[in-house]
């Protein structure tokens, strides 16, 4: 079963034979057989070559870089091998009429909100008072009310700086979390979201390469340079189970502390092993596996993201009504 593999320290990948040789700065070696690897995400500085990125393709390996302060930079992404020239055509008429994308993002959005409520009804049960008017507030606001992705997206917003408000009482400190910072983030909480999302942006973009979509039209975020929006419309619907819930943890079990973050001017990082700590959280999480509903049969978190970029094929093929992904436990 292929996994990820997650580099912290300085050195350099390179293909041997038919395998991944990564060495460190000390000279210290590690054979890791090509065909375990579904991801590869490194965090220190790296040295690549083309060889080992042929090789990468070759076996369909994602290369997700991270920069000295532990933000996203970028990822080196194998030739879709699924392409499809159909689904592409079909994707992008869905895009361009107004209508029916306003469908699927209020859907995607709603789906959003109840995943966050789920949340705050978790933690309202097991004692943290307080989230009531919260969750009252949050669903207060009327998606109906939308004509355009970009009133929704206001509303989304009022309804996302809402929800920030809970994590006030459902986590276990004094963080005075007042509102989300993004570029650069700049305390501990908003680093937190910010690299738990960067995280869960990866994951989602390495599932949908494994489905004939493309990544660069979405329904919900605006296409543009430089980024894969339909991975990041998808990651909307995890991020409250997956990101939010990590952190909660995290916090409230003292796995990590405000020690293990730095703040330089106008932002904040967190160090090494407070990275380590949120991967290694991160990766548990999306091999977890539940029993689905519908399917009957016990799946990864990480498959629920293959369910839904599945979901949104069914929707551009056979012009279905979708149902985003919900929590139900």
């Amino acid at each position: 079963m292929k996994r990820d593999y997650f580099s912290f320290s300085n050195g350099s990948f390179q293909r041997k034979d038919n395998t991944l040789l990564y060495t460190n700065l000390e000279g210290k070696k590690k054979i890791i057989p090509i065909e375990t690897v579904k991801n590869l995400y490194s965090f220190g500085e790296t040295d690549l070559n083309t060889k080992l990125l042929n090789f990468l393709a070759q076996n369909e390996v994602f290369l997700h870089i991270f920069n000295y302060y532990g933000f996203y930079s970028g990822s080196f992404v194998p030739r879709d091998s699924l392409l499809s020239g159909e689904v592409i055509v079909k994707q992008v008429k869905k895009f361009t009429k107004p209508s029916l994308q306003l469908i699927l993002a209020k859907e995607l959005i709603s789906a959003t909100r109840d995943n966050m409520l789920k949340n705050l009804s978790y933690y309202a049960n097991r004692g943290k008072n307080d989230l009531d008017e919260i969750k009252q507030k949050m669903e207060s606001f009327d998606l109906e009310e939308a004509d355009d992705t970009q009133q929704l997206m206001g509303i989304e917003g009022n309804i996302r700086k809402t929800y920030y408000q809970s994590f006030n009482t459902i986590i276990d400190r004094e963080i005075d979390f007042e509102k989300r910072v993004k570029r650069p983030p700049d305390n501990m909480i908003n680093t937190l979201v910010s690299f738990g999302n960067m995280m869960l942006y990866t994951a989602v973009l390495s599932e949908i390469y494994r489905t004939q979509l493309n990544p660069t039209i979405s329904f919900y975020h605006k296409p543009s340079y430089r980024r894969y929006s339909l991975a990041l419309d998808i990651s909307e619907l995890f991020k409250p189970f997956l990101v939010d819930r990590i952190i909660f943890k995290l916090l409230n079990k003292n796995m990590i502390s405000e020690k293990d973050f730095k703040k330089e001017l106008n932002f904040c990082y967190m160090k090494e092993k407070a990275r380590k700590v949120f991967v290694k959280e991160f990766d548990e999480k999306l091999s977890t596996t539940i029993k689905h509903k519908k399917l009957g049969r016990n799946i990864s978190y990480r498959h629920l993201m293959r369910l839904e970029c599945y979901k949104f094929v069914k929707v551009v093929l056979e012009h279905i009504d979708y149902e985003a992904f919900r929590t139900w436990w």
